[in-house]
């Protein structure tokens, strides 16, 4: 019903002594019950998520490692876990589908004329060199199985006046939108929807937006803090539910969103869409770690679990909410061709389309923003990225919050 669970995807563990259970570290990008519990249908054995916010996950997942099996992040969250060797190689040998992951992740670009975009681009920290240096050379082993993306943007009031002229990041710091602006509460996402408001807006620029200098930070930082202080920002967010809500409450006319906010804003009425900067999207890059401690029979669940991600059926589930998976004509196989139409090739909506929960997500003749998948994947600005001066990064947006 859910997936091809042949052996062309995986030996599968032999189930001695009890029932297995994994362990998942995540988010909540894609830790959906509906994925839990097709998972244990499929393998065969028990799936716990633990669902945090990125920051609490990223910390958990270094300092804590013996909690988890599988961490669920994203490669801009990888760096950590990497330096504290909290997690293992992944053994190509033991992936079969791995051709069939798009050259988005294994060369860094979806097509030879696409731009790669400045930042942490998954390539960059995929494949495991020796020493366990990451690099984009390829190897026999890479550091995260790549899954789940997409390309961000912000949110606005469609209903609203100058609704037509959101074809830019400058207007995330237009001073019409006083009071009403929302950020995303996360340093290493937040940052870089401020720096390419801050650029385009012509309140500074950047030698390189993706590895910014302290200099820069500070400049930008200053920026935020004083407008913060003047009553600008309403609100700073870190789920899509808290983004969708304020839109809803009225409070907001234009912010940082995550797709299934957006989805979520037009399911109740709200005229809001994601727009489409000129200068490009701030993009990221989902995928899985093995926890370092697995061997044996667990480990061999650990990849039965990875090769299911990438089978099909997973990928038609983010897919719903939003978000693109790494083997895109496997899971054309488990959706409707309404649904690839508008997820995919970007179509309207010939009827309407469900959510990964069944309940109605998309209303017939909507048009996702954007346009097609390799449309999206051919304008990237930025990647989320763990820049050299995070550390010094996350104690100015500290100071930023507490302003």
């Amino acid at each position: 019903m859910r997936t091809d669970t042949s052996n062309e995807l995986s030996a599968p563990a032999v189930h001695t002594g009890g029932r297995i259970k994994l362990r998942i570290l995540g988010t909540e990008i894609s830790l959906l019950d509906q994925l839990r519990l097709g998972a244990q249908c499929d393998l065969g054995m028990d799936i716990e998520f633990n669902n945090q916010d990125f920051i609490t996950a990223q910390h958990t997942a270094a300092l804590e490692p013996d909690t988890y099996d599988i961490y669920d992040q994203c490669f801009h969250n990888l760096d950590i876990v990497w330096y504290w060797r909290a997690v293992q190689p992944i053994d190509l040998s033991r992936i079969p589908l791995w051709d069939e992951v798009t050259d988005l992740t294994k060369a860094g670009r979806i097509g030879p004329n696409a731009r790669i975009g400045q930042g942490d681009a998954p390539v960059k920290k995929l494949y495991v060199q020796p020493g366990f240096a990451l690099s984009d050379r390829p190897s026999d082993s890479i550091s995260m199985l790549p899954t789940t993306h997409n390309f961000d943007s912000f949110a606005y009031r469609s209903d609203m006046s100058h609704a037509n002229q959101m074809s830019s990041w400058a207007q995330l710091l237009d001073p019409r939108w006083h009071g009403s602006v929302a950020l995303v509460n996360e340093p290493a996402i937040g940052i870089f929807d401020a720096a390419l408001a801050a650029q385009s807006a012509g309140l500074m620029t950047f030698e390189n937006i993706g590895n910014m200098t302290i200099a820069e930070i500070d400049r930008l930082m200053d920026i935020l803090e004083d407008r913060k202080k003047a009553g600008f920002f309403c609100s700073f967010w870190r789920t899509a539910e808290e983004a969708a809500s304020l839109m809803i409450a009225g409070d907001t006319k234009i912010q940082s969103m995550w797709s299934p906010g957006i989805s979520r804003l037009n399911l109740v009425g709200v005229s809001a869409e994601l727009a489409n900067p000129a200068e490009g999207y701030r993009a990221w890059h989902g995928g899985l770690c093995l926890a370092k401690h697995l061997s044996g029979r667990t480990l061999d669940a650990a990849y039965e679990y990875l090769n299911w991600w990438i089978s099909g059926w997973p990928g038609a589930v983010v897919a719903r909410q939003g978000y693109y998976i790494s083997t895109p004509e496997r899971s054309r196989q488990h959706m409707t061709e309404a649904e690839w139409n508008y997820w995919y090739e970007g179509l309207p909506a010939e009827v309407d389309l469900p959510g990964p929960d069944g309940v109605t997500r998309v209303k017939a003749g909507a048009v996702r923003s954007g346009g097609a998948y390799l449309q999206r994947a051919n304008a990237i600005a930025v990647w989320n990225t763990t820049m050299d001066e995070h550390n010094y990064l996350v104690r100015r947006w500290t100071r930023f919050m507490a302003s």
